[in-house]
């Protein structure tokens, strides 16, 4: 078992994928701050200084401080507090770990469904191939944003109080997810019409294996480089869609933080000074979101040599 573990680590230590990550200082720090944020969401419990959830730690004596090193700020409050009075680290801490359950949530499911419809539509063709791509294509002619803008406000009108207690992160997730689903299943089906063709697929059809296992256990795998890759742009664009959704009014609710309900809690608050309020939540996004697109770009390059230039 040691062994075996020890040959894998240093086979991935000799990998063109380490290798390539070890010369990029941009793929590294990008790296860096993308675990650090993760952690401080995932510990956001354990790291802030106060629950945003608990009334009985929120005073509203306390709304609009400013942040540490401005005057009238409370040394209590480091990042300054927002209009309700709580806490903006801890807003802040919670709210990105409500945006992330948001952005892996939803490149999960529209992976599902995207591998799902790409693979029948690939490998079966005829109808099957072009009723999935016209639906694809139906729904690819209107941005991701109004398909989300249209569920959502669906959703809204349907379960009305609904939409503002816990259940509305699993929402979020459906309607992002939905909306997203066609860009990862038009790149498999391109995918698997390339693969299908090879000796290996005959091989597995001659030896009498079925459609599903040809499907999910011989193509699939060879297909999943550039899943990892869009994936991994997907996530960041899930998280500008929820930040999106929320100040439009149709996402999180400012009772329940994520970085975009932050910003527009925020907002109304610009003119009268209190300008950290949506500052600092949309510098987070906005590092949170970059980080992301530059590990997506590297990851591009490097599973495609060809694009590779380190």
């Amino acid at each position: 078992m040691t062994t075996a573990t020890v040959s894998r680590w240093d086979r991935f230590r000799e990998s063109f994928f380490w290798y390539s990550f070890k010369r990029d200082k941009v793929a590294i720090l990008s790296f860096v701050v993308l675990l650090l944020m993760v952690l401080a969401a995932v510990f956001a419990p354990m790291l802030a200084p106060a629950d945003p959830y608990d009334l009985a730690q929120i005073d509203i004596m306390n709304s609009e401080l400013p942040p540490a090193g401005l005057d009238g700020a409370d040394p209590a409050f480091p990042l300054g507090t927002d209009a309700q009075g709580r806490d903006l680290l801890s807003t802040i801490l919670y709210g990105t770990r409500v945006s992330l359950m948001i952005g892996f949530g939803a490149v999960l499911l529209q992976s599902i469904l995207g591998v799902l419809f790409g693979l029948m539509a690939g490998y079966l063709g005829g109808k099957v191939d072009a009723v999935l791509m016209r639906i694809a294509d139906v729904q690819l002619s209107f941005s991701t944003l109004m398909v989300a803008i249209i569920v959502g406000a669906v959703f809204k009108a349907s379960f009305g109080n609904l939409m503002f207690g816990e259940i509305a992160i699993y929402m979020l997730i459906f309607i992002i997810g939905v909306a997203e689903w066609p860009q990862i299943a038009r790149t498999v089906r391109a995918s698997v019409l390339a693969e299908k063709k090879k000796e290996y697929v005959d091989a597995a059809k001659v030896m009498g294996f079925g459609t599903p296992r040809i499907m999910f256990r011989h193509i699939l795998p060879n297909t999943l480089s550039p899943i990892f890759v869009i994936g991994t742009v997907q996530i960041a664009n899930a998280i500008i869609s929820e930040a999106a959704l929320s100040f439009l009014g149709l996402g999180m609710p400012e009772t329940q933080p994520s970085l975009g309900s932050l910003i527009k809690s925020g907002f109304d608050f610009i003119q009268s000074g209190s300008w950290w309020i949506t500052l600092i939540p949309g510098l987070v996004l906005v590092v949170l979101v970059l980080v992301i697109n530059l590990l997506g770009d590297w990851l591009r390059d490097v599973m495609n040599p060809r694009l590779y230039k380190g």
